[in-house]
């Protein structure tokens, strides 16, 4: 490790860095590596990892680090806490920012420039960055492109064996030595309060491990509990539940990011390292908040929900609050307590509680190790877990009018657990969203659902022992309908096109789909199919009606795979039936007579027909007939006065028909 006096000389020399100074003329000097040059705080020592390759690249502590090493780091077993320094290394693939770690990639120099920075300086460690500027001797590099990780392995499997864990992956050749001694490792993935760097951490080294046996313990370090006399305020999280609660979500979803870009996939288990605090009765509030919200996040994502810490502190106050449903309890507890025997067991922790193997035991700490002629200093734990089942396959949906069908396929020997949430976010957890169904059986038919919803469901598997799956999700898209007639009301005969549009409520068209139109008497009750037409590519279907009488029409969609029925609204079509009228003669004499007559098609004999003269503007009752068989009426009319008359003849809805009148009928009498 070198500090401030004489750098410029000493880093001149090796590896293309230098820091030129002196620091006792400003607070601030310029480091030199590759070209790339950044002013930092002049108390910042500056440690070369080609002249000191076993040095550890530790983030609790101000420092610019320079070059990079694939030696195994001498490093404590564990590191917690962050300080602010930088990393200058040269340019690789796959790093990207996260919280704790900004970095900038300088491609015009063939660097990547990484500030770690305790929780609230991120600002501070920006400007930093924004110091760097390209210099002398800088050559540029590409960063090679990373490959696409597709998360498959599981953290961990099933295990009953001994782990440790320390602070810096190992490289390859200190893995392979361990082997067989351990099962398991613990490796610090993620969290603004993670101690150490990681530059053997890649998803290449998962998977290389994986292949050879090696099981992973993925531990993040975050926020800390809001009493600690370890960890100032910075690097605590919210004495207020709420907020707390807030801040364990929020780290458990950056856990996931990060666990997934290592290539861990659902099912696995993450830890948040809670250190050692003074309990009192508002701190375990706001420290069982923050891990409901941790827990709750890691469900809602498929990861199985773990966590690390003291048995005096937090597993006593996980313990105390196993039952409370006011919490949502972690899966796994990795407690440490030293020299408890037997191996496994806490006075803290009751044997009752996390017996479904979901323990691991920090039975040793910090101690150093020699295995295949390597030695790490490293926690020793004993592990006693195993995974939860997969998620159900082949999770679909066929929607129908008002119901869904959901089918899947489930290991033998566990039962489905279905839940749905109206919209288009499945229920995260199997607390939440509405109950759909919970059993044994292959499928499962939903009823009386919303016409024109969506509904989003998700599924869970779980085995014999308890354990649940991550979830499977599908949506089921609603569709809605509109009708249009072409006209209100239309003469008996006549044809009136009745048009629909269906739309999906995630704004595709639905289009190509078989389209039911329903009719009915507008006083009957029964609804019957009368026509399928094929929807256009905008959704719209239309079909040319001729009704006899007024009838009301509904377009409806019966679903498809994925997407629900609908029924759209009901629409009336009046039909008036045809009357003719005759009046003959139109001219007489005072105190001669005339016919008004004509026929109601179709005909109702039995029923009335008025006769009205025009008085004004007012229509007078002037005469009542009764139809005949065929629909006629008759009247005859003898005016009192000579001039011209004005009769009409209307005739009143019935239960079928709407009410019609005839044209108005004048008639001269002289």
């Amino acid at each position: 490790m070198f500090r401030a006096g004489g750098l410029a000389l000493a880093l001149g020399l090796v590896g293309g860095v230098a820091a030129s100074g002196p620091a006792a003329a400003a607070e601030t000097r310029t480091v030199s590596y590759r070209g790339f040059e950044v002013r930092v705080p002049a108390g910042w020592p500056v440690v070369d990892l080609d002249q000191e390759p076993t040095a550890c690249v530790r983030f609790d502590r101000p420092a610019v680090y320079v070059g990079r090493s694939s030696a195994q780091a001498d490093c404590p077993a564990r590191l917690v806490g962050r300080s602010t320094g930088l990393v200058l290394e040269p340019l690789s693939a796959g790093k990207v920012s996260s919280p704790g770690l900004l970095r900038r990639a300088v491609p015009e120099a063939g660097v990547l420039a990484t500030a770690y920075y305790e929780p609230g300086a991120e600002q501070a460690a920006a400007e930093v960055l924004a110091t760097g500027r390209t210099g002398v001797g800088a050559k540029a590099a590409a960063a090679p492109r990373a490959a696409a990780v597709a998360p498959s392995v599981v953290a961990s499997g099933n295990l009953n064996g001994e782990a440790f864990d320390t602070c810096t992956a190992p490289p390859q050749p200190t893995m392979d030595a361990w082997q067989p001694a351990y099962q398991a490792i613990g490796v610090y993935i993620s969290g603004a309060n993670r101690g150490c760097d990681q530059p053997n951490l890649t998803a290449e080294w998962v998977t290389a491990n994986a292949a050879k046996g090696w099981q992973f313990l993925l531990i993040d370090v975050g926020l800390q509990a809001p009493c600690s006399t370890i960890y100032g305020p910075t690097k605590q999280f919210s004495s207020v539940p709420a907020t707390a609660f807030a801040q364990g979500k929020t780290a458990a979803a950056n856990a996931v990011i990060a666990a997934q870009g290592l290539g861990f996939a659902q099912r696995s288990a993450i830890y948040s390292d809670i250190e050692h605090y003074p309990s009192t009765a508002a701190c375990k509030a706001a420290v069982l908040s923050y891990l409901s919200g941790w827990t709750q996040e890691l469900h809602s994502r498929g990861y199985v929900s773990g966590v690390y810490s003291s048995a005096s502190s937090g597993g006593a106050d996980l313990a105390s609050a196993y039952t409370n449903t006011a919490y949502t309890r972690p899966d796994n507890l990795w407690f440490a307590h030293w020299g408890s025997t037997p191996v496994g067991t806490s006075r803290f922790i009751p044997a009752t509680m996390w017996n479904n193997h979901q323990r691991v035991h920090q039975y040793v700490g910090d101690t150093s190790e020699t295995n295949g002629g390597v030695t790490l200093k490293i926690d020793k734990n004993r592990v006693d877990l195993t995974a939860p089942p997969a998620a159900p396959t082949g999770f679909s949906v066929t929607g129908a009018t008002s119901a869904a069908t959901l089918r899947w396929t489930k290991p033998a020997g566990t039962e489905v657990i279905v839940r749905t949430a109206v919209g288009s976010t499945p229920p995260p957890l199997t607390s939440s969203g509405t109950a759909v169904y919970s059993g044994t059986a292959a499928a499962y038919t939903m009823t009386r659902l919303a016409n024109s919803a969506s509904y989003a469901f998700r599924a869970w598997v779980k085995d014999s022992t308890g354990k649940v799956s991550p979830g499977a999700d599908v949506l089921l898209v609603g569709t809605k309908a509109t009708i249009t007639a072409g006209a209100a009301w239309i003469n008996h005969g006549q044809t009136v096109p009745v048009s629909m549009t269906v739309t999906r409520l995630d704004g595709g068209k639905l289009s190509g789909a078989p389209i039911v139109l329903y009719s009915k008497a507008k006083n009957a009750t029964a609804w019957k199919a009368i026509a399928t037409v094929t929807s256009d590519a905008n959704g719209v279907a239309t079909s040319a009606q001729k009704p006899t009488v007024s009838t009301d029409y509904q377009w409806g969609y019966n679903g498809a795979a994925g997407l629900l029925g609908t029924r759209g609204p009901i629409t009336r079509v009046e039909v008036r039936p045809a009357i003719s009228s005759y009046l003959t003669p139109a001219a007489i004499k005072l105190g001669a007579t005339s016919n008004f007559y004509g026929y109601l098609t179709p005909p109702h004999p039995g029923t009335k027909a008025y006769l009205q003269r025009k008085s004004g503007t007012a229509w007078a009752a002037a005469g009542t007939g009764v139809l005949t068989a065929n629909g006629k009426y008759s009247f005859v009319i003898k005016p009192a006065a000579r001039g011209s008359h004005t009769y009409r003849v209307v005739w009143l809805a019935d239960a079928d028909h709407q009410g019609t009148q005839t044209p108005s009928k004048t008639i001269t009498v002289s």
